[in-house]
């Protein structure tokens, strides 16, 4: 935090330097409190305000020079990977949110390899951010550890595992969204239901199949093994399971793909094999991706508010930047199932 040492004096030893950290700690605050009351920001109760500028006075606090000088807040925006348009829904989301409040924002994808993690770490040091906001992502203990040290706030996006009990989540009605899929296929006379699954180490991809499963035993029906299919979330993986699954001495009459690009990836597989959907399988995905209106035929599926889990995460973080409490530390935001032309009743 080079940027938020300050010259010493009073108390401190001649020629010495006191961090932000260590004003932070004395004054029961966060880092990005007390970088905000360097900075001149409003943001600050007085009370707070108070207490801050008082031992900055005590240690003869001297702010040095930034590069920007702007004193702007910052959040921190990380994704696992940013290689699919769920990704920039979330984007979407959260820069709405941050240019209407005056927030800037830098997004980093860590590719779940620990040395992009520690050197996103690095660099979040080194530009003081008020908070970050985590997606579908797990941090090292040691990184999850040093954030809260440094006092950044924390929120985690669509929590990939279990995830951190002092850091609020924000996600989806995964499992009511993998039951309303596969009700709906019931709903239409298929019962060889297949599920393409999401990676299974992420919540809401076993959240998904859960419902897929209690939407099958709630009609009378067990789950067959062999109609769940691995996938990534990912076009490729829609494709080789729904391959695999047409392989089948008896396929199913109706697929429910975990992810909208799964999904699109199965339409392609279908299609290379001469089948029709819905005429020959019935699809249903999961997101509602804003390209899934315009496939061929426009995808039924389960839309999840990503861009506005991205609102929400924004007011979040900034709330507890400010050292207020959400109004609840675990949101669920509702799922709904969008009826398209990709699905229709079952005619064999």
């Amino acid at each position: 935090m080079a940027a938020h040492e300050v010259g010493a004096g009073g108390p401190a030893a001649p020629g010495s330097r006191i961090t932000i950290t260590e004003i932070a700690r004395q004054a029961g605050v966060s880092v990005p409190t007390v970088s905000r009351v360097v900075n001149g920001r409003s943001d600050v109760s007085p009370k707070t305000r108070a207490r801050v500028e008082e031992l900055l006075q005590q240690h003869g606090y001297r702010k040095r020079p930034t590069s920007s000088g702007t004193g702007a807040a910052l959040l921190d925006l990380v994704f696992n990977d940013l290689d699919s348009p769920w990704a920039v829904e979330i984007i979407r989301g959260v820069e709405e949110i941050a240019h209407a409040t005056g927030v800037g924002t830098v997004v980093s994808a860590i590719h779940g390899r620990s040395g992009d993690a520690r050197e996103w770490m690095r660099n979040l040091r080194a530009r003081a951010s008020d908070g970050v906001i985590l997606v579908t992502s797990d941090l090292e203990p040691l990184l999850h550890e040093e954030l809260r040290i440094l006092g950044v706030p924390l929120v985690v996006v669509d929590p990939a595992g279990s995830p951190a009990l002092d850091a609020p989540t924000i996600g989806a009605a995964n499992w009511s969204g993998g039951m309303a899929a596969t009700e709906h296929l019931l709903s239409l006379g298929h019962r060889r239901i297949a599920l393409i699954a999401g990676p299974p180490r992420l919540l809401c991809s076993r959240a998904r199949f859960d419902g897929y499963r209690a939407a099958l035993e709630g009609a009378g029906l067990g789950v067959d093994d062999s109609l769940v299919v691995p996938g990534d979330f990912h076009p490729e993986s829609g494709f080789a399971g729904c391959n695999a699954l047409l392989d089948l001495p008896e396929p199913p009459t109706a697929i429910f793909a975990a992810s909208d690009q799964m999904a699109l990836g199965a339409i392609e597989a279908l299609r290379q094999r001469g089948l029709r959907v819905p005429q020959d399988m019935s699809l249903v995905g999961f997101d509602d991706l804003p390209e899934v209106r315009w496939s061929a035929p426009p995808l039924t599926t389960v839309r999840q508010p990503l861009a506005d889990m991205g609102k929400l995460a924004v007011r979040t973080v900034l709330r507890l930047a400010r050292d207020e409490q959400p109004d609840s530390p675990r949101v669920e935001l509702g799922t709904e199932l969008v009826v398209r032309a990709s699905t229709a009743p079952l005619t064999r």
